[in-house]
């Protein structure tokens, strides 16, 4: 089986970034949504990309900006994919694609519908299923998730509640592309751990390990 790729998102500081790179992270979200605690201005964001090393993937999150909004943002601050993790439209999704990340929240009555709807745009390359609205640090039933998953051709991407001691669990109930973590990894909410990351990263090298 390939590795799960591991996402360290609401990276607010140089120094979290650093240590998700030194722990084996694969990509840093930096959420572009205003009045939440992972917040991060755009300029910022720029500035601590610019740091990173060769072969880190980059994402900004979004949740229910206007398409000018989203290009106004994307012109300050590029990035290598776009999650949009709020209540946007079909039309607005391909707007804003290509290379765009589609979130949304985890039911089981629709997740198929869900997962065959936003894998079906051409411009969304990786869907990312969470436990909540998003950065509210809430699971779901990812054995349920596991057959619908393997229904579709695009990378699924779990989020929510993930932490050291149940990441090992979710990648062995539905086997993912990658797992998102951010609040499961924090001392206070917006304040990343190093020793939490790191944590995350191995359990999910050991679990791809079979351990």
């Amino acid at each position: 089986m390939d590795r799960t790729r591991v996402k360290v998102c609401g990276i607010t500081s140089p120094e979290a970034a650093q240590a998700a790179v030194e722990a084996g992270a694969d990509v840093l979200g930096f959420v572009f949504v205003r009045d939440t605690p992972r917040y991060i201005e755009p300029d910022e964001a720029f500035e601590i990309m610019g740091a990173l090393p060769p072969m880190v993937g980059t994402v900004g999150v979004f949740r229910d900006a206007t398409l000018d909004e989203f290009i106004e943002l994307e012109q300050q601050c590029p990035t290598d994919w776009s999650q949009l993790h709020g209540h946007e439209p079909e039309a607005l999704v391909r707007d804003c694609g290509p290379r765009v990340i589609r979130a949304f929240r985890f039911h089981a009555a629709s997740i198929a519908s869900d997962l065959a709807r936003w894998s079906a745009i051409d411009e969304v390359d990786a869907l990312l299923v969470d436990g909540s609205a998003g950065g509210e640090g809430e699971a779901f039933d990812w054995h349920a998730l596991a057959e619908p998953a393997r229904a579709i051709d695009k990378p699924v991407i779990i989020a929510g509640g993930l932490h050291p001691g149940n990441v090992a669990d979710a990648i062995r109930a539905c086997r993912p592309y990658a797992v998102d973590v951010s609040s499961g990894v924090e001392s206070a909410p917006g304040v990343k751990d190093p020793e939490l990351i790191r944590a995350v990263c191995r359990a999910v090298r050991e679990a791809d390990a079979g351990r």
